[in-house]
């Protein structure tokens, strides 16, 4: 990976290990430094391409590469006014058209291809379209706020199961100094057998684990799960299974494709290379691999009347 560096001042990160990279509209970047010094008499322009910039405009560059940085600004400011989703067309067709149009405008002005008349049509489809683009925009709005809720509400919930658990802790290592403190006093004043005083106060200890253990938390969706943590199932999901496996039928017309069985115990893998470690790892077998090429064979086959 080559190593970041301002195209003004050519100041590298290996020479200036707190090296800012800022990045405006034009997608050409700029170092912290040279941004304060393009801005010293209040206005600027970018020393590449020299388009008029303003200070507010620079950010931090995110992407190694400005031109991912200049496509992702474009990309979401399109996008603020194409907001139409597939539920206002009519046919999918027309939704994909819609699409293509809209990554043709992101492209022109990523590559500054006919860069005016490129926004002229954006200007001319903020017209035409101005009511569905608010009404777009307060959907959206509106959904990010649900979504905003639930996750404050999740974050809520799993802060409150911490104290629970920290609460729990704490507990658990009050009853375990005061069970010490007691088997202590139990053995210093007792006249009872050590070995079998020392039994009884393990055996308690025991079962208050396992109390600890029993007493399991749940996630938001019911799912509940041990302090060990394994997941236990919701209470009425035990006798249904989660999932059930069914075999695909392979239909055809033709000569019948062998099955994993034949393929094992015949001769199919004797010309098929053997995966490496890395392939196998991966999750790779070459009787699948072999038995789907058997399969597409003689998917396309017919028996031929006589």
């Amino acid at each position: 990976m080559e190593d970041q560096v301002c195209p003004r001042c050519r100041t590298t990160k290996y020479r200036n290990p707190s090296l800012k990279l800022m990045v405006n509209v034009c997608g050409h970047s700029l170092c912290e430094n040279c941004v304060d010094l393009l801005f010293l008499k209040g206005s600027g322009s970018c020393p590449e391409c020299h388009v008029p910039l303003r200070r507010s405009n620079f950010r931090v560059q995110l992407f190694e590469d400005p031109n991912v940085e200049k496509e992702v600004d474009i990309r979401k400011r399109v996008l603020r006014d194409f907001n139409k989703k597939e539920d206002d067309f009519a046919t999918l067709e027309e939704y994909n058209d819609y699409l293509e149009q809209v990554e043709e405008i992101i492209y022109n002005l990523v590559n500054g291809i006919d860069t005016f008349e490129t926004n002229r049509r954006i200007e001319q489809y903020k017209k035409e379209n101005k009511e569905s683009i608010m009404k777009n925009k307060v959907k959206i709005g509106r959904s990010e706020l649900e979504l905003e809720e639930l996750i404050e509400e999740e974050k809520q919930k799993e802060q409150m199961r911490r104290i629970g658990v920290l609460r729990e802790e704490t507990e658990v290592k009050k009853r375990k100094i005061r069970a010490k403190e007691a088997l202590i006093d139990e053995l210093m004043f007792s006249h009872g057998n050590a070995k079998e005083i020392v039994k009884t106060f393990q055996t308690m200890e025991d079962e208050e684990e396992e109390k600890i253990v029993e007493k399991a938390t749940h996630f938001s969706t019911g799912i509940k799960f041990g302090k060990s943590g394994e997941y236990l199932l919701h209470h009425g999901q035990e006798e249904a299974p989660l999932y059930t496996y069914v075999a695909p039928i392979f239909e055809t017309e033709g000569p019948r494709a062998p099955n994993i069985e034949e393929v094992l115990s015949g001769t199919y893998l004797e010309h098929v290379r053997a995966p490496g470690l890395d392939e196998r790892a991966g999750g790779f077998e070459s009787t699948i691999s072999c038995l789907r090429a058997l399969q597409e064979a003689v998917v396309g086959l017919y028996f031929k009347s006589s």
